[in-house]
Formats: C-alpha cells, structure tokens, sequence
C-alpha cells in the first residue's frame, strides 16, 4: 500500500464516533442537527442542504504563518463534518433522485467521494478492475452508487436546461457560479472520459445476483470508531440497509438503458441494448412492485423510453411492430410510403392517441422535405394538415395558420378530401353533441368563407353537412350568404347549381381593407374608401393600417377635415405617397400626391400649399436621384420653385423642416451660390437655420480663390460650427457639499443640434462644398491642445487658428464626426487624394498604421495613374512622407523606411541608416535594394553587410551600385529619371502589398 493510501486509511479508521469537547461548532452540528432531526421520528427528511454546509465547512483551505494558502487540514473537525454530511445522505437512504436533486455536481462528486473512501475502497484503483463479488457488500454498493451516479450525470447533462434569469449583478456571486461552473464542466468532462469503464462495471454488477447493503447513521457510526473497538460487524453481510438483488438488477438496468439510449444518436446499433434493458426494467417492477423498490424510478420517462426504442429498432416480432402508431409512422417516413401515414393519421381522428406535438412534428418534417424540392409532398402535406385540422376541430383548438393557408386556393379535390376526413373522424351514432356542434359550426364556417360557389355547394349538400345542422341553422345561413348580394334568390334545399354568392358583409369589409392596404392606385383608393363608407359610418378608415404614416404637423390639419370620406381620403393619399417616397417609388408617389392635391384644391387653401411643398421635395428628390446623379442641371424652373418655397410668406402653412434643408441643399449642390449669399431675405436667414448655414457655406466658398483678408465670412460660417460643437456646462452640487460639472453632448446653444448639421452635411455632393466643411473640421480638430499628430486639410488656412473658450468644445464629438464627413465624402468621390490623405492621417492619429498606409498609396495612386506619373508634390509633402515612414517603421518595415527617407526634399540619412542597422525586420530586405537609387545609402548597406559578414547581401548592394545610370557623373536628368523609374517600381510594390 502507497504512503498516501496509507494516511488516508489510517484517517479513516482513527475517526472517532463522539465529537471532541474542544469545539461548540462540532457539538452544535452533530447533537441539535443530527440527534434533533435524523435520529428522532420525524414526518419530514433533513433539509439535504445540511449535506452542502457540512462539506463547504470540512474543505474550507487553511492559511499557514506565511500567509500561504494550504489544503483542507485532515483534522478531527473536518472528519466530524463529513462524516456528518454522510449521516444526512444515510437518512435519505442515498437515493440518487433526492440527492440530484438538491446538490450540485461538484457536492454529490464530494460526497460519493468520501463514501469510497469510508467504505474502504483502495485509492487510485480502478473500478472496473475490482471484483465486487468478492468485496464486502456495504462497499461493493458505495462502487455501484458511485459508478451509477457517474453515469446519470453524464446522460442527464446532454438534456438542455433552461437558465434562470439573471437577478441584479453582484461581482461576488458571478465569480462564485462561473468557479462552479468550471468546477462542473471538468469533472464531467473526468466522467465522460471514465464512462466505458462505469459501464463496464454496472453490467458487471447485473451478475451479482446477491443482496448488497449500504450505509446507514449506525454503520457510518461504527465505521468512525477506533479500530479496536469495532469486532469486524461492518464486514459482515448484515450491517447496513438491505438492498435485494432484483431491486439492483432494476436500477442498474434503467440507469445503463438511458446511456445507451443517449450513445444511440451517433450509433443506432446501441439502442436496442437500450431496448432491452428497458423492457427488462419493466419486467423487474411488474414483477416486484415499485412501492417495494428503495429507489424510485420514473415510470412515466421509462414509458416514453420504451416507445422510442419500440420505434427506433427494428423488431421481429410484427404483432407488436404493428401494436404502435408510432413505429407504423417511423416506417411509412423511412420507406417513403406517404399514402399509408395518411391512413394512419385518418384513422387515429376516431381514437385521437396520437399528441398534438407529435402529429405537428410529422408535419414540420413533411414541410421541410416539399421546400427541398419534392414537389410531390405537397399533396401530402396538404392531407396529413387537414387531418391535423379536423383533429383540433374536435379537441377544441384553434385551427392552425398552415391549414388556412393551404386553403388559399381551394379546388374540388381539396374540399372532397376534407369532406371525406370529416365524415370518417366522427361516428355520429355514438359521439355526443359537443363533438357534432364542433363539426357543425366549422362547416358553417367554411361555406361562409369560400368564394366559390360550386365548392359551397359542395359541402352543403354533403351528407355529413345535412345530417349536422338543423333546417333552421341551414336557413339561417342561407341568409347571411344572400345578404352579399340582394339579387341572389336561394332556396333552402341543395341546388345543382348557384349564382355567385358574395361574401358577408363583414369579409367584405376585410377584403377592401386589404385591397386599400395594398393599392397605390388613387382612383381606386377612392372608390373602396367610397364603397366602405357606404357599408359603415362608424369606422376611421385611416387608421387600418398602423404604417400610415403622416407628420403632426400635417396631421393635425387633415384631421381637422369634418367630412370623414374626405378625410380619410386626404390623410390615406398623402401617406401612401409619402411612403413611396421613402422607398424611392417616385412614379406612384407623383400620381398620389396630385391627386390629393385635386382633391384638397376645392376646399383648403392652406393644405393646397402643403401638397405643393411636398410635390416640390419629391421633384428635387426624383431630378437627384435619376438625371441629377449623372451630372444634369436641373430645369430652370425646378431652381425656381426652389427659390419661390424659400421666400414663401404665406402665414399658418405648416412646414416640414426636411424640405427647408433639401432646397438649401439642393441649391448648394447645384452651385447656386449667387442666390444664397446676395438674394435670400434677410428674415429667412435670420428665421431658418439652414438658410444660414447653406448661405455661409456659400458665401465661404465663393471667397476661397480670392484675398486672405476678403474671408469674413469664414470666420462666421467657423463661430457658427463650433457653438454647434460646444457643450453646455452645468455645475450641480452633491449630496456631499461639493460641486461637480455635468457636460451636455447636444448643445442648444447654437443653430441646431450636431446630429441635424451632419445629417445636412450628408446631402450634399459638390465637392467644394464638401471639402470646405471638411476642412473646418478638421482645423477644429488641430485646435485641441493635446493633439499629438495633426490632420491636413486642404483650405484649412482660412479658418480661424484659436478658440477662446476651449474647455466648451466636445473635441470627442468632433473627432467623431470628422471620421463620419470622410466615410460620407469618399462615398461621393473615393478618388479625391486630398480626403485620401485625411482619411490616411485619421488613421495615423489612432495608431492604425497598415490602414494609414493604405490610404496614403492609395492618395497617391488615385492622382499618378498607379504610379506611371509623378506624384503631384501637393499630395506627397514631406509630412506625407515622414508619416509614412513612421508607418514603416511601427510595421517592423525597415528596408521600406530606408527607400522612403529618399522621397523628401533633403534625404534624410540618420533615419535611413538607423533603419537598416535594424536586423528584425518584416520585409523583403534585400529584394527592395533595386528601388534604392541614392549611392550614399548603397554604400552604406555594402559596408554593413561586409561588417556583418553577409556575403550574399553584400554582393546585391554591390550591383545595385553598379548600375550605370547611378553613376554620379551621369546628367541630372539621367539621374531623375533612375529616381524616378525605382520610386514607380517601389511605390507599385508597396501598393499591391498594402491594397
């Protein structure tokens, strides 16, 4: 025996059977717990929680003097508290169900534990190693508890289970459930790797055919004298709880035929040793009772267990095969034979066995085969539904969505079909009349809502139909079909042949509902508006449909409209084209609103001019969206109805703000800027912030060629700008005395809001204007003290260059909305380098320097066809280049960096020859040394390839010097054009690495 088996049994044998008088803890627990609640009768077992506190106690850690955390401490205590912990499991005679129930894995694993060891079982030695006949019985039962419990956890984790809800979060009790939840995956994942050998050991124990014991508070308290004191009882075959052979036998049967049914999904084989240690579970408790049984099991999940292994193997026997719907069903679905699952399904209307789960199950499945492509399962479908259908009928339940939508389109077939499922699912001489009312009202039902008159005709003058509803019911609902239309005569006895019969006069208000949802066609809106007036004066047809949608602005007025035909009219026209509207329908838009404008020219002068407004936005909306996108200027007369809504002075017409910020961005887009700075009213610009805002954008960019002292307006259009980005600072005092600043994001202070500017700066498209906006961003940018790395801009010289109240700006909002302008202005042209070169410098100022790179080469590519021209020297500045040289460099690029040091105006030599002495470095090295035409630098690298022994590097420097177009005596226009040729080749290279 191993010293560590040793201590452990040395431990186990020396626990003593009284607690020690040195601590009340151990006193309290064993005598006012144990005496009060095990010993004494009792109705009610012990809380099985005593079982969770007892063991929490005993494996609490220990700190030592050093403050360093040790493993529980095998003292007296802690044997005490297991041992305890084991006494409450003896009361409730270890049974599994009650202790699943109420402990965690990570407990029960504990306490299985502690009863190994108790019972003697060798440490370290495998379970199915051992010979349980041979061992006593009290621990040939503590193996088997373990091993089966090992087993229904492993089968009862693979159920899903629903999680509770979250309660407030507290950091202490998350940390201790996710530790659990760690604690629990991995010993599952312990059991699952030992769960051949559990198995192997329970069919072993089905060979026994022995009783066995197992502990109980007497035993435990024998077992925890001192050894001496003990006479061997626990050794003997009748100390413990007697468990007979067959109640084992019935356990162990149940609990290995529910692992082999969970190994059953990956192996089919299994499930009939599944099947056969079920129905012997089955056979054990016919035989003995299930009163008698210490154990219970669940008699309702072994029957369902049962049945599924009925229906999942095959059996011999065709009697019993033939005995279950169930596995008739499986068959008919694995043999494709569809006309017999029909069958089934009409015959089972009559007996009803079959749950409503099951027989949707077989429906979904059905369905999901027709939308793979079997088109010859429709008709299937369509017949196991009806069944479904009539089924429900009968039980009471709603009629499902699926069979209303199959009927969509019924034909003879169809109602021959459901009339034949009807007449089979109900025996009318012995059902009762809740049954026959059922089916009654739901044949009533379907006449009122067929169209077709021969189909009507069909089920009224059905045997089942007439034998079903009363003279007076048929009389009844031959009124309620005449009243669609008085000129049809119907007599109360079935007919050969009907007129058309329209629907009651309830569908028929639903249909032109429907028809008035989806119409787009004014005239016909007007005449179901016409027609359902005319069936009811009660109801606001306005409000059908709740994606009518109008502003209150306008809202208010068409409600105001005392003719409710009218009404509903005008507010039905202006939604339906306000919809269109959105969705970029600008035909039937049109057609809508000049309809209502007609309509509402007769009678109101205020929502003549309303619909006016709104023809004049779906016209800027439809020229932009079609002849506007490919660069046509609008009509002359569309730019003056423009014009005209803007000086518009008619009073109590109510206005939509949009279409203020669409003429004004419209006339920006179009290059009106003469109007907006010289001819817009003085009271407009004053009153409508947009005007103000389009008038200074205007007034900017008409100036930006001219004088730096002409740009006045450019300070205005900035003062504007930054009060719109400024926060309003509010100073509140706490509950402590002391007084904080509350910064508000949404400013009031200037002309609109932030959101409303950006959302106007993303109507426009002219470049210019887009470019100045832009750059007065970014200077807005630049301004903040703490910027590190400044964003270049073009024009970004005529704003201001200070802000005198610089803790007012949200500098995070407006770092947010220069990244959005940029996405926005790429969008329009992703061509334009200088907002390249923005978008590059962003991504510079946020440590992203593959992007940035991106950008810059893209900048440059955009302007130099790929590099086969010069790049412009406005786009690569020396800032330009030095940015991406430090790009280079933060990529570990260093060869790179070296090349680009020769871009700028004065090589930069300390840089580039600190760069190649980095010998870590991510490119191609020597491979670039071709794009390198600055002999300096070629030196440089032969004499450190020399110094560092690199032959082979060396000897490419040495050519890539030898190149006669370097030689310096060359003319400088040879030289040029060598530089010019390798930076083409380099920048090219450096593209394709980075696009």
């Amino acid at each position: 025996m191993s010293a560590e088996a040793a201590d452990r049994e040395a431990a186990t044998s020396s626990r003593p059977c009284t607690p020690p008088q040195t601590s009340w803890f151990e006193f309290l627990l064993e005598e006012a717990l144990l005496e009060q609640h095990l010993q004494k009768p009792s109705p009610d077992p012990p809380p099985v929680q005593l079982i969770v506190q007892f063991l929490e106690q005993a494996s609490k850690p220990s700190v030592n003097e050093q403050n360093q955390v040790q493993p529980p401490p095998d003292n007296k205590r802690n044997r005490i508290l297991k041992l305890l912990a084991l006494k409450v499991a003896a009361h409730l005679k270890w049974d599994l169900d009650v202790l699943e129930k109420s402990l965690s894995v990570p407990v029960l694993n504990m306490l299985l534990n502690e009863l190994l060891c108790i019972s003697k079982v060798p440490p370290g030695t495998k379970h199915v190693d051992v010979d349980l006949s041979s061992l006593p019985p009290t621990t040939a039962m503590a193996i088997l508890l373990y091993n089966r419990w090992a087993i229904r956890t492993i089968v009862q984790s693979s159920f899903p289970v629903k999680q509770p809800k979250p309660g407030p979060p507290q950091l202490n009790v998350m940390n201790q459930m996710q530790q659990e939840k760690e604690l629990t995956e991995n010993i599952l994942k312990v059991l699952k790797e030992q769960a051949a050998d559990s198995i192997l050991v329970l069919e072993g124990a089905l060979k026994l055919n022995k009783d066995l014991y197992v502990h109980t508070i007497r035993t435990l308290d024998l077992l925890a004298m001192e050894p001496g004191m003990v006479n061997g009882e626990t050794e003997s075959s009748t100390a413990g709880l007697k468990i007979s052979a067959e109640e084992i036998q019935c356990q162990v049967c149940y609990d290995l035929g529910a692992i082999y049914f969970q190994q059953g999904a990956t192996n089919a084989a299994v499930h009939e040793n599944a099947k056969e240690k079920f129905f012997k579970t089955k056979e054990l408790i016919a035989k003995n009772g299930s009163s008698s049984l210490h154990f219970t099991i669940d008699e309702e999940r072994l029957a369902g267990y049962c049945q599924a292994c009925g229906v999942l193997t095959s059996s011999s026997d065709d009697a019993s095969q033939q005995a279950t719907p169930y596995s008739q069903i499986h068959s008919c679905m694995k043999s494709g034979n569809y006309q017999d699952l029909v069958k089934i399904f009409l015959e089972d209307n009559l007996t009803l066995s079959l749950p409503v789960q099951f027989r949707q199950s077989v429906l979904r499945e059905l369905f999901q085969k027709a939308q793979q492509g079997n088109d010859a399962l429709d008709e299937v479908c369509f017949k196991v539904c009806v069944c479904n259908t009539v089924c429900d009928v009968l039980q009471g339940r709603i009629i499902d969505i699926q069979f209303c939508q199959l009927f969509l389109k019924p034909s003879k077939e169809k109602i021959d079909f459901l009339l034949e499922v009807c007449s089979r699912s109900i025996n009318l001489e012995n059902t009762t009349e809740a049954l026959k009312r059922k089916m009654a009202s739901f044949l009533k039902n379907l006449c009122l809502d067929l169209e077709d008159l021969q189909l009507v005709f069909m089920i009224s003058s059905h045997e089942l139909f007439i034998k079903l509803l009363k003279d007076d019911e048929r009389k009844l609902l031959i009124d309620q079909m005449r009243k669609r239309s008085p000129r049809i005569n119907l007599c109360t006895k079935p007919v050969t042949s009907f007129y058309d019969i329209p629907a009651s006069p309830s569908v028929n208000i639903g249909q032109l509902e429907h028809q008035l949802i989806l119409s787009v066609d004014p005239w016909r809106i007007r005449q179901i508006l016409i027609e359902l007036h005319g069936m009811t004066s009660e109801r606001q047809f306005w409000t059908v449909s709740n994606k009518w949608e109008v502003p209150n602005v306008y809202g208010n007025v068409i409600l105001g409209i005392k003719d409710n035909l009218t009404r509903d009219l005008v507010y039905i026209l202006m939604a339906k084209g306000l919809h269109c509207c959105a969705i970029k329908d600008f035909v039937h838009a049109k057609q809508l609103f000049a309809a209502c404008l007609e309509l509402v020219t007769e009678f109101s002068p205020k929502l003549r001019q309303v619909m006016l407004n709104e023809m004049l936005l779906l016209d800027i909306y439809t020229h932009e969206a079609g002849a506007g996108a490919s660069g046509e200027r609008p009509p002359s007369d569309l730019i003056s109805r423009v014009r005209g809504y803007l000086e518009m002075r008619v009073p109590d017409i109510p206005l939509r703000q949009v279409i203020a910020e669409e003429c004004v961005a419209f006339l920006l887009n179009w290059c009106e800027n003469e109007y907006l700075t010289m001819q817009v009213p003085l009271p407009l610009v004053q009153t409508n912030p947009y005007v103000k805002l389009g008038q200074l954008l205007a007034a900017t960019c008409k100036e930006l060629p001219g004088p730096k002292e002409s740009r006045r307006t450019a300070k205005d259009l900035w003062e504007v700008v930054v009060q719109i980005c400024s926060v309003s600072n509010q100073h509140k005092r706490g509950n402590d005395g002391r007084v904080s600043l509350i910064k508000h994001r949404e400013s009031t202070l200037g002309i609109m809001y932030r959101s409303e500017l950006l959302s106007f700066i993303k109507k426009l498209r002219e470049p210019l204007v887009l470019t100045t906006i832009l750059s007065l961003f970014v200077k807005l940018h630049n301004v903040r003290e703490d910027i590190v790395n400044d964003i270049a801009a073009e024009h970004i010289s005529i704003w201001p260059s200070s802000i005198p109240n610089l803790q007012s700006v949200d500098f995070e909002a407006v770092a947010v909305t220069v990244k959005e302008l940029v996405s926005y202005a790429l969008t329009i042209n992703a061509n334009n380098h200088f907002w390249l070169i923005i978008q590059a410098d962003i991504y510079f100022a946020t440590n992203q320097y593959s992007a940035a790179l991106h950008y810059y080469l893209q900048a440059g590519a955009v302007c130099s066809d790929f590099f086969n021209k010069m790049v412009p020297p406005d786009v690569y500045t020396d800032q330009v280049i030095k940015r991406m040289i430090k790009c280079c460099s933060l990529l570990n690029c260093h060869t790179q960096v070296a090349i680009l040091c020769q871009f700028l105006r004065e090589v930069d030599y300390k840089t580039a020859f600190k760069a190649l002495q980095e010998q870590n470095s991510h490119d191609a090295m020597d491979s670039y040394y071709e794009y390198i035409w600055d002999v300096t630098i070629l030196e440089y690298l032969t004499y450190l390839h020399h110094k560092r022994g690199e032959t082979d590097k060396r000897q490419i420097a040495i050519k890539a010097i030898g190149q006669t177009e370097l030689n310096a005596s060359n003319p400088e226009e040879v030289l040029q054009l060598a530089a010019q040729r390798r930076k083409k080749k380099f920048l090219q290279a450096m593209a394709k690495l980075y696009f």
